[in-house]
């Protein structure tokens, strides 16, 4: 299980995001500069203990209209993620234990993707975003998962849904608006190819 450390990271992940987002087709905003705040999200172990994994929600608090939410998978490498496209890397921040670590958008890393497949299949537990060894068990999947003949998407920009809406094969997570309000939606579901 991954340990969490309580230390800092500079710049922080928050921006990062910050200046990374508005560059991605998908971001919605209408800021240049989003305001973001942590909002939800949860961890998945690496089998090999060498990538760090976190899925973590941010409510762009700028747009014109009602707050946004996004879903970011990020790995966390000791060292450049080889093969990785130029838009995957997210930055670079100093981690006040582990050293330089390179954070990437975990959508084009190949341990994320296949991690997120094991959690949908049931092979993989969530993990709590800020505690060590602590299962979450307010990340649901319904159904069961990808195999040979479907591909996981990830839902970047999220939506709350009701319960009778969740279909087979959907992970569900809940994050929190800035006013306080709780909200559960899809943040992965599995897809044919």
């Amino acid at each position: 299980m991954a340990s969490i450390h309580r230390t800092t990271m500079t710049p922080t992940k928050l921006e990062l995001l910050t200046g990374w987002l508005p560059k991605q087709t998908w971001y919605v905003g209408d800021a240049e500069t989003p305001e973001l705040v942590k909002a939800g999200g949860f961890r998945l172990d690496d089998p090999e203990g060498a990538v760090g994994i976190e899925f973590m929600v941010v409510v762009d608090n700028t747009t014109s209209q009602e707050p946004v939410a996004y879903l970011v998978p990020m790995s966390y490498h000791g060292a450049a993620l080889e093969g990785a496209p130029g838009e995957a890397l997210i930055g670079t921040s100093e981690h006040g234990v582990l050293g330089t670590r390179w954070i990437y958008d975990g959508v084009h890393d190949p341990v994320v993707m296949a991690q997120l497949g094991a959690l949908l299949r049931g092979e993989a537990m969530p993990q709590h975003q800020s505690k060590s060894d602590a299962p979450d068990p307010t990340v649901t999947v319904h159904g069961t998962g990808p195999d040979d003949g479907l591909d996981v998407q990830v839902n970047r920009v999220l939506r709350p849904v009701e319960a009778a809406q969740r279909s087979s094969g959907r992970l569900v997570a809940g994050w929190t608006w800035p006013n306080g309000t709780a909200a559960r939606g899809v943040l992965a579901a599995v897809a044919p190819r």
